[in-house]
């Protein structure tokens, strides 16, 4: 595998010696490459590259963005600039290849890949077979992907790739040899592997072990490309092996592949030259589409994530998970009234989706629209054929709107089954024990709540919190101190924690430190209604602040 180039160590090489005028986009293009934006930096590069301005290091740069942006016709052309000036950059050798492949020119693509590594030794030895399979030499291909599987780290892609081989070429039996693990030991399919297993079993006339298999991995995960194939299966439509349809959807997935394994461990620049390359020779690659949405948003290119996520075709069974997360981009982005529309619209178009609406209540919830949550919630609960523990969520989150609205009955009563459906969920007793202490009830069991929720998590600055709170409340000061202090140790940067330590600290008698943690929390910005009650309490004290309240008095422990 080639060690990945950082972009950001690309752009802090010594800039060359830029030609009068080009100076200005020469700093833009390099501020927007720090700060990922790829749009800006593209055109920056472009106009560099027009005027003649651009040495070796622009264009490395600017391969590596048109790369990033899918453009990986401009970044070949940068990159037949670059070896015409006696460079090379195996970013450039990349974007050719993947033009190669795209204008299915094969030999040439076979010619880039004869000298040296490209991409690695996963996705060139992936490459080679299946540039073996369009070429119709199938030995070849099966003899590639064996070789990738020689190392061990590798060998379960390279077989999976195998079976596609074969059940591309119509030996379902052997590649349900690969796909069950007979041949080469358990596979651990992921969602796709699980499809092409589903669909050659169709082929093989074993419907009912399809279902089998579809059911048991739906028990695992929620794939809406699983569950439709499902419901095809069981109503007895036709069911075509359509995974990979020819070889260069197979290429497509040697770069979805290896992009899909570098997400989350190394350069996300790295990650989303690989699943660029995947759309770009498969447009309709959904989860290709779907990871480079992912990655851009985590670098915070809201644009061109949203743009990646509105190619997927609404007929396609994963459209509304992706539309799901189309609306996390645009309330990441805090285009809050637009991702609610998105997820409305799914709403109307799939009523009977448990996840849509579920989707919808959570983004309710966050912004604070809690009426409406809770009745988003109570439509996907009405949705639950069966409860079971992985539904203890929904429960809690519906407490939460309904506490949240003032209706603490039926919130209690959700959190209360939440906890039947998962005892030890350290936020549920948290969540739970908090409120029984604010409503001044139940506070043994409160207290027990909380102990249980700090032992599962001890390092939550806000359940060890809740812990100093519901000792504060029962009088148990000195108690309280050590779990306090800890919470702001954990929580340094939040009002209410540091509120609360003045609070108990006032009570075993550590003015001082109480009006100084008073002060500290109020400079970090705290709610106005909160903010007039510290500086009450710096005015005049809490024991007349509660007397004011009418809550001088410690709390007895309630047995209601």
């Amino acid at each position: 595998m080639i060690r990945p180039l950082l972009l950001a160590a690309t752009l802090l090489a010594a800039p060359m010696a830029q030609a009068q005028g080009t100076a200005g986009p020469y700093l833009a293009a390099r501020i927007a490459g720090f700060s990922n934006d790829y749009a800006a930096a593209g055109r920056y590069y472009d106009r560099l590259i027009r005027a003649e301005a651009a040495g070796p290091q622009v264009l490395e740069n600017a391969i590596v963005i048109n790369s990033v942006l899918g453009r990986f016709d401009r970044a070949a052309e940068a990159a037949q600039m670059l070896e015409e000036a006696g460079g090379s950059s195996q970013f450039g050798d990349n974007a050719r290849l993947v033009v190669a492949l795209q204008e299915g020119d094969f030999a040439r693509a076979s010619e880039l890949m004869t000298d040296a590594t490209i991409g690695g030794t996963l996705l060139d030895g992936l490459l080679r077979g299946w540039i073996a399979a369009a070429g119709g030499e199938t030995a070849r291909a099966l003899e590639a992907f064996d070789a990738v599987a020689e190392t061990q780290s590798f060998a379960a892609i390279a077989h999976l790739h195998k079976a596609f081989v074969l059940s591309m070429a119509g030996d379902f039996e052997s590649a349900e040899e690969i796909y069950s693990g007979e041949k080469h030991g358990p596979m651990n399919l992921t969602a796709r592997g699980v499809e092409a297993h589903a669909q050659a079993l169709v082929q093989l006339d074993r419907r009912d072990d399809a279902l089998e298999l579809l059911e048991a991995a739906l028990g695992l995960t929620n794939s809406p490309v699983l569950e439709d194939l499902q419901a095809r299966i069981a109503a007895g439509e036709t069911v075509l092996w359509d995974v990979i349809r020819d070889p260069k959807d197979g290429m497509a997935e040697a770069y979805f592949t290896l992009a899909a394994i570098l997400a989350g461990e190394t350069s996300a620049t790295y990650a989303l030259l690989n699943a660029r390359a995947a759309t770009v020779l498969r447009p309709d690659h959904v989860d290709g589409a779907v990871l480079v949405g992912e990655l851009m948003e985590e670098q915070g290119q809201y644009a061109l994530a949203d743009e990646a996520l509105t190619a997927v075709p609404r007929d396609h069974p994963s459209y509304f998970a992706a539309e799901i997360t189309r609306a996390e981009i645009l309330l990441a982005a805090e285009r809050e009234e637009a991702a609610l529309e998105v997820l409305s619209a799914l709403t109307r178009s799939n009523p009977d989706r448990r996840l849509v609406w579920t989707a919808y209540a959570d983004a309710l919830r966050r912004l604070e629209r809690f009426e409406r949550a809770a009745d988003a919630y109570d439509r996907a609960l009405a949705l639950v054929d069966e409860v079971t523990a992985r539904d203890w969520f929904l429960f809690y989150a519906r407490g939460i709107a309904r506490e949240r609205e003032d209706r603490w009955e039926e919130a209690e009563g959700d959190f209360r089954r939440a906890l039947e459906l998962n005892p030890d969920q350290p936020q549920v007793l948290n969540y739970l024990g908090y409120g029984l202490v604010e409503k001044r009830v139940k506070l043994d069991e409160a207290l027990d709540m909380i102990e249980r929720a700090v032992a599962a998590r001890p390092d939550d600055g806000y359940i060890t919190d809740s812990l100093g709170w519901v000792l504060y409340r029962l009088g148990r000061y000195d108690e309280a101190v050590e779990p306090m202090e800890r919470a702001v140790q954990l929580r340094p940067m939040d009002p209410i924690i540091n509120d609360h330590l003045g609070d108990v600290l006032w009570m075993v008698d550590r003015k001082r430190e109480a009006r100084f943690q008073w002060r500290r929390a109020l400079s970090l910005d705290p709610e106005e209604a909160e903010a007039e009650r510290i500086r009450r309490k710096l005015e005049v004290g809490l024991e007349i602040v509660l007397e004011e309240e009418e809550a001088a008095a410690p709390i007895a422990a309630a047995q209601e």
